[in-house]
């Protein structure tokens, strides 16, 4: 269907202000029917807060927004819902114990004559409206149990069976595979040839080119630019989101590595992985790659004692390292940024400051107490360092955008003087000027003589970043590719087991 006729959407002059901050100025966007329109800028740029305006989260401070031609003040998701919009978020947002069908008719259940729910009819519709979508998931499925792509999946169907005329993708491939992903295109060629309006929000640039007919640019809260996809390019977009020419963000100085710093020998955990050997050196980037489920997250926390092995050694520094704490972990001096930095990596509703000396307070404390002049001083160092936006180190880390929040979770090991760094999905979420902020701190980190394994289901991220590269297929290890070896193809064809390797 082709982008014409009147917007489904216009947003006009829409201002937002927080104390102390103005977090949209003067912003004006519409959406069209059978219109895929991304909505791009670095964290902090206000994608966020013009999406939760326009579902009812948040109330404008100033501007208009016309649904459908109509004048109107959304006052809560649920006015939104019942405007015709609905939105898919990275944190999926279901009632985890109830079931696939209860949260399809959640607020609306039906009922039978005699004024029982019926749950018969529910499950009927709901698996009628997933599998219209190529989705096949038991209705009466209690929502925990699903996997997150599953769960995203459903929310989908969830909206569509609302019939909603515009729907908000946020970025909504983040953990999903390649397969999945296809997948979640079809949804939205689907919704488009309907006349549905998408607004898609995404830091990779080729998911833009590849279904988005628009993009909007935002800057600290501005509008900056609106372009047709096909008239642009991926530099010329990221130029404008960051205020500045982009070169190779994966042009980072790599060291020489030097003696070895970790040493894991035939490691094995359940069916999450088995027999994994390999080793790291000072000042070496070891990548890890492969797909969903391949075992790379179950492997690192397991050298660093979140998880417990079935059998093999580690050796970190020369000593044994087989750890089963995280606490041990912490004190030789190894950190792990999890993949979940929300519910893992931070204390959501305390301080930028707390958090960052949340495993240094030793040293910012004297007879066991703690000195909070101290804990706001290394927390300011490190904002400045990292270049971290926020208003002070005394707001709380909720408040912060998701690329300020990573900087945070990466504050928190610096301060506490860890050796080893392991990244687990750096940048998911994050845009790409902190992108190659949190670049050029690996670089400096290398320098310094610190160690790092990064992994990413990025693959033009692995491969850029890292000096080996681990490639995982459901538990196994398929093999240890040098950086001059690298191949896209090959190691694809190892990641999904195509193709076999030893190590």
């Amino acid at each position: 269907m082709q982008t014409t006729g009147k917007p489904l959407i216009e947003m006009k002059h829409i201002t937002k202000e927080f104390p102390g901050v103005k977090a949209l100025s003067d912003v004006s966007i519409d959406i069209r029917p059978g219109e895929v329109h991304a909505l791009v800028g670095e964290n902090g740029a206000g994608k966020s807060t013009i999406i939760k305006i326009l579902m009812g989260v948040y109330s404008k401070t100033s501007g208009d927004i016309y649904i459908n031609g109509e004048k109107q003040d959304i006052k809560s998701p649920l006015h939104a819902q019942a405007l015709g919009l609905g939105a898919v978020y990275q944190d999926v947002n279901l009632a985890q114990d109830l079931s696939v069908a209860e949260n399809f008719f959640m607020g609306q259940l039906l009922t039978n004559k005699l004024g029982f729910v019926d749950h018969a009819r529910m499950n009927k519709e709901t698996r009628e409206t997933l599998e219209s979508i190529d989705v096949h998931v038991d209705p009466t499925a209690i929502i925990r149990t699903l996997s997150v792509a599953q769960q995203e999946m459903v929310t989908i169907g969830k909206i569509m069976h609302q019939n909603a005329k515009v729907v908000i993708f946020d970025e909504p491939t983040a953990l999903l595979t390649n397969d999945e992903t296809e997948q979640l295109f079809g949804i939205i060629d689907k919704l488009k040839k309907e006349g549905a309006g998408i607004i898609y929000i995404s830091h990779r640039m080729e998911e833009i080119f590849n279904i988005c007919d628009k993009a909007t640019v935002l800057k600290d809260g501005t509008f900056v630019q609106t372009v047709n996809t096909k008239d642009t390019t991926e530099d010329e977009l990221i130029a404008m989101m960051v205020g500045r020419e982009v070169g190779n963000m994966y042009d980072i100085e790599h060291m020489t590595p030097g003696e070895t710093v970790l040493k894991v020998d035939r490691i094995s955990r359940g069916n999450a992985f088995r027999d994994v050997s390999f080793e790291v050196k000072k000042g070496e980037i070891f990548g890890m790659f492969g797909l969903v489920g391949s075992g790379r997250t179950e492997i690192v926390r397991s050298i660093f004692g979140a998880d417990v092995k079935d059998c093999g050694t580690v050796t970190f520094l020369g000593k044994p390292a087989d750890f089963t704490k995280p606490s041990q972990g912490i004190e030789a001096s190894i950190a792990l940024l999890p993949e979940n930095r929300k519910e893992q990596g931070l204390a959501l509703k305390l301080s930028v400051a707390d958090n960052t000396n949340i495993v240094a307070l030793h040293k910012i404390s004297k007879a066991g107490i703690v000195s909070n002049k101290k804990g706001i001083a290394v927390a300011e160092e490190y904002c400045e360092k990292l270049k971290t936006k926020t208003p002070s180190v005394s707001q709380l880390v909720q408040n912060l955008s998701g690329g300020n929040q990573q900087k945070v979770v990466i504050s928190k090991w610096l301060a506490q003087g860890s050796e080893l760094f392991i990244f687990d999905e750096p940048t998911v979420g994050v845009d790409v000027g902190a992108k190659m902020e949190i670049y050029k701190l690996f670089e400096s980190l290398i320098k310094e003589g610190k160690t790092l394994i990064i992994i990413s289901s990025y693959l033009p991220e692995a491969m850029g970043l890292s000096d080996r590269l681990l490639v995982m297929y459901e538990g196994k290890q398929m093999g240890i590719i040098p950086r001059d070896e690298y191949d896209d193809e090959k190691i694809l064809r190892l990641a999904s087991g195509i193709e076999e390797k030893e190590s």
